[in-house]
């Protein structure tokens, strides 16, 4: 029996997020629209450049797990935190959401992640994001039971950048599929996969991961092409099941040749496009898991994508179980 319907793993990060123009992006060498990873040293530095911010838990796949309990799911994370301020905040932030999260802190050192995100007037958002004790997750912080009894695991390929993460992500992927369950990721963003495009392929292609999530430039940078349908075609074949995103235009998920396009969700403004690939996830999980048709999960997904990019942060800040509900979708 599964007591979960998603576990998710990935860098438990604070993020801190603040508004500039693009002429603050351009004067400090930050690649727009980004994840950017940077040491402590350029951490505070920018910290200290940051107008007025709010602080707020994220960390990709933390925010999938968060959406998914907001549906009514029931989400269990796997991610690393110091015993500090930041710390505590995380912790505080993803139990109070109804998610399982037992990871052990560390000590104080190194300090936990954080992510100074810098939202510009179009809404996009450039993420310089210092890892701390993210690198320290490592095997010994896989709950097996927790593995074998989720429906599916799913990671962020950002976790590929500290290096005892793969292992662990390895060890979970083999608990997942002796119990019965599948192994899930997302490719995170397209420096991501210019990183690790041939360790990523080779994911898909051993069948180590079931389902993939992307964007439209990750698919285009995971198979070295600018042609999307070809893009498409490829992705189909590479893994049991794909969803890829196309910002104002939907999503479309590809399963044994078949392609299911499903419109973006209207909005009225975007006012920060944080978390939205992690939310899409987090709907469309919700939905798999839960018995939901693959068009019904896209709806989902498009969804709370559309409600967090009208606000401010990664985590809706109202309920996905009753927003979907009145508008039908569950």
């Amino acid at each position: 029996m599964s007591q979960f319907d998603v576990l998710t793993i990935g860098n438990a990060i604070v993020d801190i997020i603040s508004r500039c123009d693009d002429q603050f992006l351009i004067d400090n060498a930050i690649t727009k629209s980004a994840m950017n990873l940077i040491d402590a040293e350029r951490a505070e530095r920018l910290y200290g450049l940051m107008g007025p911010a709010v602080e707020a838990s994220g960390g990709s796949a933390g925010n999938t797990a968060a959406g998914i309990a907001n549906f009514g799911g029931k989400a269990a994370y796997f991610g690393k935190v110091a015993e500090d301020q930041l710390g505590e905040i995380f912790i505080h932030d993803i139990r109070a959401q109804g998610v399982h999260f037992q990871t052990r802190p560390l000590g104080s050192q190194p300090p936990t992640a954080r992510s100074m995100i810098f939202v510009t007037e179009d809404g996009e958002r450039s993420m310089n994001t210092y890892l701390g004790a993210c690198v320290e997750f490592g095997p010994e912080d896989v709950e097996p039971e927790v593995v074998a009894k989720s429906k599916v695991t799913y990671f962020e390929g950002y976790l590929w950048d500290p290096p005892r993460a793969k292992q662990a992500i390895l060890d979970c992927a083999r608990i997942a599929h002796d119990a019965g369950q599948e192994m899930s990721m997302t490719l995170s963003d397209s420096f991501c996969v210019g990183r690790y495009r041939s360790e990523f392929l080779d994911l898909m292609r051993s069948g180590t991961v079931d389902i993939v999530f992307a964007n439209e430039q990750e698919a285009l940078s995971l198979y070295e092409t600018d042609d999307f349908a070809q893009a498409l075609d490829l992705i189909s074949k590479d893994c049991k099941l794909a969803a890829v995103t196309m910002g104002d235009q939907g999503a479309v998920i590809v399963k044994d040749g078949a392609r299911i396009r499903v419109p973006a969700t209207k909005v009225q403004t975007v006012v920060d496009t944080t978390g939205a690939g992690d939310l899409f996830a987090a709907g469309f999980l919700f939905g798999y898991t839960n018995g939901r048709s693959l068009k019904d999960c896209g709806h989902l997904g498009c969804y709370a994508a559309g409600v967090v990019i009208q606000q401010i942060g990664p985590r809706p800040m109202m309920s996905l179980k009753n927003g979907a509900a009145a508008t039908g979708l569950i």
